[in-house]
């Protein structure tokens, strides 16, 4: 008995310990847990979509119901403080223990003022500028009412046919992190509980970029070597930078779901990586593993939840079968007290619970949004995203004199400036491209124009592919005519050419990624006439544009630019500002290639010689091996000269001359090579890069360090290691031309 008395006396101070030394914030979740039922923590996990911005299930008086009745722990896709504010006081002053609301949208890349879409971002090569958006997309996303932004989307992705490789930032995984940690900087700041920062997502966690066939929703099938080595490592800096939460992913991983995958969630995002925020799935996905034969209809909650996956978007199988799961032993309560823990943390750290109406401040409305500042950021940046693919005779810039020629359907189609989700934004404010080289050449030019065609011949395809932007249709043959009379009249032409805003994104997955049928007849008609074109290429994604380098002059590659995308194309197209955007994706010559990317593994039969075809070889007998535009390639109108890469200890340098007559931007990348290691590595692989701007004939020197970190990767058994022995350095203006260095690591 007395032994009893003092094992019991011993697990009491154990207990009064461990609750001194949790904070004061715990200790509040762990009160006001205390008094919620089961239903209410059910309902803390369930986070049904407004309606408002895309078509949803919940609206009006439902939602108030939810609220009401403690069964909603959030919401989405709502746009307006008013209202915001009405289901904030309806949560906080009638709703069970006054919990206050997560307010979720997807403002991708802006709120109202619109960047560049995110692959074009990519492109800039430039983290301040991104982290500058992700702030100015805070300020205005959270004057509205919103403090849970669904981004950055992070997927890796190799195969341009899969139209969502326009919302991530690429093919690489170093620069993929740089970028995920620049958008999460300007999204959270240094504290959440300022009412002008927000919580931002990562996702789709994960593999969502690999997707078989570069079909939206499709399976993936790929080793953990993959895995760590390429499509893992952007999710990984997004957790070490601090990010709040995380979404899973729609799509099958070596047959499970990674909505209710547990080696994904709680063994790899929780356990390896110790990330114990919020954990949410996409839209309606928990019903999807059960549709993928990964549970039955009946477990489909109970297998997400006991992955470790927290909120249940849209479908309600949380809310609606757990309690029933719980029951019959499938769950423990343990689970949905961590699920609903992760929630109520998630909206502590939002500074909710200290002040619930931080986000319903009418009075930010009327000068955080879409203000003069925040615009002329938007079209600085956006000069910086553009990639100029070709430039013979240096036709660009133009001249503002004479006539211009502006041809095609992406020239006066201000709705479809700014690319996919931009759903938040008001399109009728936004300038068209013909509006904004008219208002910079201001009478010094003539610009003339014609659509010319239309998106496609096909109706039907062309209204899949406008989604909710519409172009307007007409008789092709007439419209090309109507081209060739003002192109006749020209001195040049400009032709605003490829994929509409809804093309690329979230359900556009394309098997042919050439421009579209009645744009490529007509560009064959407008070179044909003699006279000089320029091609401006509207695109979220890479293009096959076999026949448009051989062919056409100048190519401008201009991605969709955001809300103020047509004042800076008129910029860069008269010389006002100089392009300086490199390729974040390899531009493939031809389908076929697909998936084709710069740093992949050495084939067992090297083609000795490109461009000629070697039988018993790795390589085509009807093309090159070689993309059309390597990834880090871009042109400007200056030139940059390399001299010899030296190195020294673990330095290497390199001087950068511009031997041009203008200012320029250059984007100095430095890749390696481990040449023996545990298993096969690429041939390359992009570890470094610096943006330098040079005057004309000014010489910069940069230096590059090479440590132990940046030589590593991950092996067989996923580990981190990093192999003694030799290394290929390699430093050059894209990952074509390169210098070479060998340097020998012995650790």
């Amino acid at each position: 008995m007395k032994r009893l008395t003092i094992i019991t006396l011993f697990s009491a101070s154990l207990a009064l310990v461990s609750c001194s030394q949790k904070t004061a914030d715990e200790r509040f979740i762990d009160n006001l847990m205390s008094q919620m039922t089961l239903n209410e923590k059910l309902g803390q996990l369930n986070l049904p979509v407004g309606g408002d911005i895309v078509s949803g299930t919940v609206k009006g008086t439902e939602l108030d119901s939810l609220i009401l009745s403690g069964k909603i722990g959030g919401f989405f896709n709502i746009k307006g403080v008013e209202e915001i504010s009405r289901l904030q006081h309806l949560a906080v002053e009638q709703g069970p223990h006054g919990i206050p609301l997560l307010v979720g949208a997807d403002v991708v890349h802006g709120y109202e003022t619109i960047f560049p879409i995110p692959l074009a971002l990519s492109c800039s090569w430039d983290s301040t500028a991104v982290e500058q958006m992700a702030r100015i997309s805070a300020i205005e996303a959270t004057a509205d009412g919103v403090n849970w932004n669904y981004s950055p989307m992070v997927d890796i992705c190799r195969d341009p046919r899969w139209g969502r490789i326009a919302e991530g930032s690429g093919e690489d995984p170093y620069l993929g992190s740089v970028m995920a940690r620049a958008y999460i900087r300007g999204y959270q700041g240094d504290d959440m509980t300022n009412d002008s920062t927000l919580m931002a997502c990562v996702k789709h966690f994960a593999l969502y970029g690999a997707a078989e066939g570069g079909r939206d929703y499709n399976a993936v099938d790929m080793s953990r070597e993959n895995m760590f080595n390429y499509y893992l490592p952007p999710f990984h800096a997004a957790i070490k930078q601090g990010v709040g939460s995380l979404m899973t992913s729609f799509n099958l991983i070596n047959g499970q779901h990674a909505t209710s995958s547990g080696w994904l969630v709680n063994d790899v995002l929780r356990s390896d990586w110790a990330f114990n925020g919020l954990v949410v799935t996409d839209y309606g996905s928990v019903p999807e593993v059960a549709t993928m034969g990964c549970a039955s209809e009946n477990d489909a909650a109970v297998v997400t939840i006991k992955a470790g996956t927290d909120m249940d978007m849209v479908s309600g199988l949380f809310v609606n079968t757990l309690e029933d799961a719980l029951r019959r032993g499938a769950i423990t309560e343990k689970m949905i007290d961590d699920a609903c823990r992760r929630v109520l943390r998630a909206k502590q750290q939002l500074g909710l619970f200290d002040n619930p109406y931080k986000y319903c401040n009418r009075e930010r409305v009327k000068n955080d949004i879409f203000n003069t500042a925040h615009r002329e950021v938007a079209q600085q940046i956006a000069t910086e995203t553009f990639v100029l693919l070709k430039n013979q005779d240096e036709l660009l810039p133009l001249k503002q004199k004479g006539k211009i020629a502006l041809i095609g359907p992406l020239a006066d189609a201000g709705n479809n400036m700014c690319g996919c989700w931009s759903m938040l934004c008001n399109d009728q404010l936004h300038k068209s491209l013909l509006q904004a080289m008219r208002e910079t050449v201001d009478g010094s030019a003539e610009i003339l124009y014609a659509q010319g065609c239309n998106i496609y011949y096909d109706e039907t395809v062309q209204q899949n592919a406008m989604g909710l932007r519409p172009i307007g249709r007409g008789d092709d043959s007439r419209l090309h005519r109507e081209a060739l009379e003002v192109a006749a009249k020209a001195d040049v032409i400009v032709a605003a050419m490829g994929e509409c805003a809804d093309m690329s994104g979230e359900s556009a997955s394309r098997a042919d990624i050439t421009i579209p049928d009645t744009q490529r007849d007509l560009l064959r008609k407008l070179v044909a006439t003699g006279k000089p074109v320029v091609l401006l290429l509207f695109t979220g994604r890479p293009l096959v544009l076999d026949w448009e380098s051989d062919h056409i002059p100048a190519i401008l590659n201009v991605w969709f630019g955001g809300s103020e995308a047509g004042e800076a194309i008129a910029d860069v197209i008269f010389g006002k500002k100089n392009p300086s955007g490199k390729l974040t994706v390899t531009f493939p010559r031809a389908v076929g290639q697909i998936p084709v990317y710069y740093n992949h593994l050495m084939s067992s039969h090297p083609d000795p010689q490109d461009g000629v075809f070697n039988r018993y070889c790795s390589n085509y007998i009807d093309i090159s091996n070689e993309p059309l535009y390597p990834f880090g390639y871009g042109l400007s109108y200056t030139t940059f000269k390399y001299g010899a890469v030296e190195m020294e200890g673990n330095e290497v340098c390199v001087n950068i001359t511009n031997t041009g007559t203008v200012e320029g931007t250059e984007i100095a990348q430095l890749y390696i090579r481990d040449k023996v290691a545990q298993i096969a590595r690429p041939v390359k692989e992009l570890k470094a890069y610096q943006r330098i701007t040079l005057k004309p004939g000014e010489t910069q020197q940069i230096t590059f360090s090479i440590t132990p970190d940046i030589l590593g990767y991950y092996n067989a058994n996923s580990d981190y290691v990093c192999d003694s022995g030799i290394f290929e350095i390699m430093v050059g203006p894209d990952s074509r031309m390169l210098q070479t260095l060998e340097y020998v690591f012995d650790q």
